[in-house]
């Protein structure tokens, strides 16, 4: 009988742990991009610069541009604008419309860029926090040409998850810049 009484609890006891199942955490997904190779972009406008092979660029009115990324579902907008006595103006614009993202932004992180080579100096602004636009940045060479540039994602703004996107765009972004060369 001690023998029946023990096998029961010994039963009862390994028949009565069980796992708990719990719901993992929320995550975001991993996304890798492909290593960026670069080609000329030159057309029928006062400048050209290199762009990533996976872009696609669309020519608009007076020289803008969309620089899209289908596979990341997010575009670079170029508008190009004629210096003629306006530069004080043109910056200004550049200025505010960054500036503009700072009711939604965590932080607005400035550099400056400038090379003397081929007469491009200007300003890259890294924004960070739920913003509309995750980059801006402005070229120009003072005298005849200006660039103003934005990247914007087909999505409603969640850094944590657009993170990963943004740094590899803003690595095509500043490629443009370091690559940009103004035509007479």
């Amino acid at each position: 009988m001690k023998h029946s009484i023990f096998l029961i609890l010994l039963m009862v006891c390994l028949l009565s742990c069980k796992n708990d199942v719990l719901p993992k955490p929320s995550a975001y997904l991993r996304l890798d991009f492909p290593e960026a190779t670069y080609t000329n972009w030159e057309k029928d406008c006062p400048f050209g610069f290199e762009s990533n092979t996976i872009s696609k660029v669309t020519i608009k009115d007076d020289c803008s541009l969309v620089i899209d990324y289908p596979t990341i579902k997010g575009s670079i907008y170029l508008t190009y604008k004629k210096v003629d006595g306006n530069i004080k103006n043109l910056l200004i614009d550049a200025q505010k419309l960054t500036y503009e993202h700072v009711v939604k932004a965590d932080q607005i992180d400035p550099k400056e860029f400038i090379n003397d080579k081929e007469k491009v100096y200007g300003m890259f602004y890294e924004v960070m926090g739920n913003a509309a636009s995750q980059s801006q940045f402005y070229a120009t060479d003072s005298l005849s040409h200006f660039v103003t540039g934005s990247l914007y994602f087909y999505a409603k703004p969640n850094y944590d998850s657009i993170y990963p996107a943004a740094i590899y765009l803003q690595k095509d972004i500043r490629r443009i810049m370091e690559s940009l060369e103004w035509k007479n």
